[in-house]
């Protein structure tokens, strides 16, 4: 099957593209540093997808971003282009697509959740109206190589001494590897085993501030001493982070972060057909060169 990946050459992008690849699938990579690229910001019409679906079987929406940037501001990326692309499908006869959404996306109120939810809503009410056979994944936090909130981890982790925001210490994650994340899009892209939405989350949930020691531990740390920052700290780092485009660790991020972001952990075992990888072994699923680093 010909798979359009839109955001394939991003941190999970990336990973679906090899994970069809592997398959014995063909996909086809758009997004802005692909060859030809594409700028999702003048594809806010079905009419500018239509070119980019000729050939196409089935498509998998991987882009994403925390924040809005310069040029690139969260309700063009988030909903705007993709309902236009998800219209464009349905035109096109375009049928299996793949929206990659967040979990708590269907309930926050936060500028990223309420984006991707708006887009979620659009594909699957085209899905009840038999248009389309639409799947929306929300997954808790992805962990991998070149993720900036991975990365944040990692470095937090290398540190003797942490200052943490009280929702590090007490709200749940649940974090999953990004190749078990790849593996069951480029399978959800290739068959319709699933439709609606499917929460996914990695097989244990615990605080960011337990996965972080866990980080450390894996590095062959001992455990870190461990603060609390005072609200008011809290929220005036997060102000900080939002004038650092290049951060994770924002006001959006901390709003995110006020509900544990957890969900059933067997629909990953079942859809991977195997056991994912778990807290305690994911430094392992980071290229040599990143080990080193960490």
């Amino acid at each position: 099957m010909r798979v359009l990946i839109c955001g394939g050459t991003g941190f999970l992008g990336r990973h679906i593209v090899n994970a069809l690849a592997l398959l014995d699938h063909d996909p086809v990579v758009r997004s802005r540093h692909s060859q030809p690229p594409l700028d999702f910001s003048a594809c806010t019409t079905a009419e500018a997808w239509l070119e980019h679906l000729h050939g196409i079987d089935a498509v998998v929406n991987a882009v994403g971003a925390l924040r809005d940037k310069p040029g690139q501001d969260l309700q063009t990326l988030h909903s705007l282009a993709p309902i236009a692309l998800f219209d464009a499908c349905a035109q096109a006869g375009v049928r299996r697509v793949v929206q990659v959404s967040a979990l708590g996306a269907g309930q926050g109120g936060t500028q990223y959740a309420s984006t991707k939810r708006a887009a979620d809503e659009h594909l699957l009410a085209l899905g009840r109206q038999a248009l389309l056979k639409p799947v929306v994944v929300r997954p808790s936090i992805i962990f991998g190589a070149g993720g900036a909130s991975s990365q944040l981890f990692l470095n937090l982790a290398r540190l003797p001494v942490l200052l943490l925001p009280e929702l590090m210490r007490s709200s749940q994650i649940q974090p999953v590897a990004v190749r078990d994340l790849a593996d069951v899009l480029a399978h959800m892209a290739t068959s319709a085993t699933c439709e609606g939405i499917v929460e996914i989350g990695g097989p244990q949930p615990l605080s960011t501030e337990a996965f972080i020691a866990s980080l450390r531990a894996q590095m062959g740390y001992g455990p870190a001493s461990v603060h609390a920052l005072p609200d008011w700290m809290s929220k005036g780092s997060a102000r900080v982070g939002d004038q650092i485009p290049a951060l994770p660790w924002c006001s959006e991020t901390m709003a995110l972060l006020e509900n544990d972001n957890v969900t059933d952990p067997q629909t990953l075992a079942s859809l991977l057909g195997r056991a994912p990888v778990a807290p305690d072994a994911m430094l392992a699923t980071l290229p040599k060169e990143g080990r080193r680093h960490a």
